[in-house]
């Protein structure tokens, strides 16, 4: 399939591409760069897909790559929506994957503008793209973050999810209605994907667990918040991209307009635990510093999976303790 990856220098974006490619699809990515965390690692990312650094700068330049005739890259912004709406006429994708956002929860409290022109203009602008040019499927990510102080575990798809706790959760809150009212009124199908807590190696730099390697690492202290007391449900990068790409590549003939998944590891790991994985692999300990609950941050995520497991045979299989080590042996490498 021709297929649109949007976020394509980005953390799940990178991985997707690569699995996308491998799979035999013919893959355009686009991502702005910003830099909201170090750009480097998302040119290293594009340098592993084959993608030249230096051509890649260039706005609305299209680069193919060096490693692999089916993959070509242009660095766009979601919120340029002539760019968006151009592209979308060249290109005529089947499907498009959209992972691009400005991502993070406590960055929101503090730059609010930024969410909204990259999660909110810039997913209508995608939106458009599929209206107006027979787009089949868009398959787009959401996050975990939607659930807010939801108390019931593990979470459903069918829990109230009317009480976002962060700009950025209710920007993806928003993206899932306007998802909903676009398949509805012009017919194509959308599936949203709540992430949790997507960890591994080529990870994002602003991440708790890539954090607490660097820290402990040079010696630094890491920022332990609510004194550790905080259970996440870890999802390792293959089993994301794994789950994105059986949804991309289903056949989705009988399925109604929109639908929405939980994607994750369908287990909860305390915090104080993961940082000690963290600690084991690196040969480390780490310098500690306690601190009271964040604004914005939820102590417990944690994913019912039933529904993706039934209609993808989505089946997470790496274990938390493989899932860090291959992340340490991964950051060992990248940071010489």
């Amino acid at each position: 399939m021709k297929i649109l990856v949007t976020g394509a220098a980005g953390f799940i974006g990178f991985h997707t591409c690569l699995k996308l490619i491998n799979q035999g699809h013919d893959v355009f990515g686009i991502d702005n760069i910003n830099n909201y965390y170090n750009s480097k690692i998302k040119f290293d990312r594009l340098n592993e897909l084959g993608i030249d650094q230096t051509e890649a700068k260039i706005f609305n330049k299209e680069v193919k790559s060096t490693k692999n005739i089916s993959l070509r890259f242009s660095r766009i912004d979601l919120v340029d929506g002539i760019s968006i709406s151009n592209l979308f006429e060249v290109e005529k994708f089947e499907v498009v994957c959209n992972l691009a956002a400005q991502a993070g929860v406590r960055y929101s409290i503090e730059n609010p503008k930024a969410y909204i022109d990259s999660n909110i203009t810039g997913f209508l602008n995608i939106l458009e793209g599929c209206r107006n040019h027979q787009v089949k499927h868009l398959v787009y990510a959401s996050s975990s973050s939607v659930y807010g102080e939801n108390k019931k575990v593990p979470f459903k798809t069918t829990d109230n999810v009317d009480r976002p706790i962060s700009l950025y959760a209710a920007t993806k809150k928003s993206n899932e209605l306007m998802a909903h009212t676009y398949g509805h009124l012009y017919g194509f199908k959308t599936t949203g994907l709540r992430f949790f807590t997507v960890y591994g190696p080529w990870g994002r730099p602003d991440m708790a667990y890539y954090l607490f390697a660097e820290a402990i690492s040079n010696n630094k202290p890491i920022n332990v918040f609510n004194k550790g007391e905080m259970e996440r449900d870890f999802t390792y990068i293959d089993d994301i991209v794994i789950g994105v790409t059986k949804i991309i590549e289903a056949k989705l003939l009988d399925r109604e307009h929109y639908k929405i998944y939980n994607i994750g590891n369908n287990k909860t790991e305390r915090l104080s635990d993961f940082i000690s994985l963290i600690e084991k692999y690196l040969n480390k300990s780490a310098i500690k510093k306690m601190l009271p609950m964040q604004p914005g941050d939820v102590t417990k995520t944690w994913a019912n999976i039933d529904e993706i497991t039934r209609d993808f045979d989505y089946q997470p299989k790496t274990s938390v303790k493989t899932g860090v080590f291959n992340f340490i042996n991964w950051y060992l490498k990248y940071r010489k």
